[in-house]
């Protein structure tokens, strides 16, 4: 099982003057310590299961391009972008300079969005869910079309490109693994067995039948269930205050027994460095066998 580091939470005690240079130091801590990607949340306000939306919040794109410059390894992506959120060439075209300048670390992480106070707080269009669903599943089919050999135009129900041409096209071959974010088994999963190389589920009681759901969708498309890498999100709270590293070990291998291979953890008080070299030491080698 590989670790991934989750950075969701910028409001730290020098505040923005010295942020750049802490998340500097944070992205080189984690990948000494061994975190195999580092992602960002692709929102603009704070969600609010963290704090008020008025807290701090980076774009993500531009700081990923920041943490590639001070990493060498690190796999590199968000947690999720909304679809609506961007054009999909744009989209295309910005994860494409994310892999050429990172040396090959970019993956995409889309799904459907979901938080509309933003949204509407910065004049971004949110249609209905249904509609948001239909923007997923053509901005995956006009990324896949940039990154492939084709150029010609793309005529969809929402978007519609003269030429997908992107220049210079990625250095991951076949191009950057597609993580598409969200449990829906519907929609969601049924997107993830026709376009995704990942899914990234939430570890509830249900995910059992989730995966169950997915192999299903991979089924009816002729889609081979293994090579979709399965993650979840999971808070590393370690501590005094939080779980043990062992109880942490304990639920991860539980993950792995529904075939987890990779998990995205966001760690308490991430500024101080000291959480993210306790999960490097008494963590990441303990599941590395998983």
């Amino acid at each position: 099982m590989q670790i991934g580091l989750q950075i969701a939470d910028f409001t730290w005690p020098e505040g923005p003057a010295r942020m750049g240079k802490g998340l500097a130091e944070i992205s080189r801590t984690a990948e000494e310590a061994g975190f195999s990607h580092i992602t960002l949340m692709d929102h603009f306000f704070q969600i609010p299961h963290i704090g008020p939306v008025e807290r701090e919040m980076l774009e993500a794109y531009t700081a990923l391009g920041f943490i590639a410059a001070h990493t060498e390894r690190v796999k590199l992506l968000t947690l999720v972008s909304g679809a609506v959120y961007r054009y999909p060439g744009v989209l295309a075209k910005t994860v494409s300079t994310l892999d050429v300048l990172s040396g090959g670390r970019a993956w995409l992480g889309i799904g459907a969005a979901w938080m509309e106070e933003e949204a509407r707080g910065l004049g971004i269009p949110f249609p209905p869910l249904a509609e948001r669903f239909e923007h997923l599943e053509e901005a995956v089919q006009i990324v896949l079309r940039m990154w492939s050999e084709e150029d010609g135009p793309y005529h969809g129900k929402h978007y519609h490109l003269e030429r997908t041409l992107d220049s210079p096209r990625p250095l991951t071959a076949p191009h950057p693994p597609i993580m598409i974010g969200g449990s829906g088994e519907k929609k969601t999963l049924r997107l993830v067995a026709r376009y995704a190389q990942a899914c990234n589920l939430f570890p509830s009681p249900g995910m059992g039948r989730k995966l169950e759901v997915l192999r299903r969708h991979c089924e009816e498309v002729g889609r081979d269930y293994d090579e979709i890498e399965k993650t979840c999100f999971v808070p590393f709270n370690v501590g005094d205050k939080g779980m043990s590293p062992q109880q942490i070990v304990d639920f991860l291998g539980r993950l792995a027994e529904h075939g987890v291979t990779t998990v995205f953890g966001s760690v308490n008080e991430v500024w101080a460095l000291k959480s993210l070299e306790l999960v490097g030491d008494k963590i990441i080698p303990a599941v590395a066998g998983l």
